[in-house]
């Protein structure tokens, strides 16, 4: 009984943590990156191409492209960690559409871009990195960035700002240069700031790395 009572314990544990990484990365992606022109790597980069040149809304487009990774996730990842993934995801959609339609808030740093992008990076590398410690993803990039991760022995924000690389490149077709130099600024910080959290604390083994959703599937 005590067993299951500690399993349920940290399972909550868990749970929280996740939940609040993703509120994290949802109030700065809109506050911060959307409300002050940044634009963003990954698939959440995609979305914000898409709201500024198709207006399309971030929310679906972040759960279709989502959609897609896990379905072929599944076939390498534990479904404790794919559940844990799309939970986060459905909770950083529904957070992003409420601030998007609800939020009375607007940080406006449009006069000092060096201090958006700091805050940014700080922000979403810290909820990314939280995310991953709770054993799931905020995303399918970082599904891929995990995997990839895996297999190469990259870091892991190493490989994140390698994959946001090539939506950063695509945001100099729709976003002023200034601005896209500002993101690249964040998202070297956030590859920083998600390697830091999601290793601090924890010892370090000189086997292979694995992923944190990897080690869940074969424990």
């Amino acid at each position: 009984m005590r067993k299951k009572a500690a399993r349920w314990q940290y399972d909550g544990k868990q749970l929280l943590v996740l939940m609040f990484g993703t509120f994290l990365l949802a109030f700065t992606y809109y506050h911060i990156n959307f409300q002050n022109g940044l634009s963003e790597g990954g698939f959440v980069g995609l979305a914000l191409l898409g709201k500024y040149s198709l207006n399309l809304p971030p929310a679906l487009s972040m759960l279709v492209l989502d959609a897609l990774v896990m379905i072929v996730a599944v076939f390498f990842k534990g479904w404790k960690f794919i559940a844990n993934t799309l939970f986060a995801s459905v909770l950083f959609s529904a957070f992003y559409e409420l601030f998007e339609q609800f939020s009375p808030l607007s940080i406006d740093l449009t006069n000092n871009l060096p201090l958006a992008a700091l805050l940014s990076g700080l922000l979403t590398g810290l909820g990314a990195g939280l995310v991953l410690r709770a054993g799931g993803a905020s995303g399918g990039d970082d599904i891929l960035a995990l995997m990839l991760s895996g297999w190469s022995g990259i870091k892991i924000g190493t490989m994140f700002i390698l994959m946001d690389a090539v939506v950063l490149i695509l945001s100099l077709f729709y976003l002023p240069f200034k601005e896209t130099m500002f993101t690249i600024m964040a998202v070297l910080i956030a590859g920083k700031m998600i390697t830091w959290t999601v290793h601090y604390g924890r010892k370090e083994v000189p086997s292979r790395k694995v992923s944190y959703g990897m080690k869940q599937k074969t424990a």
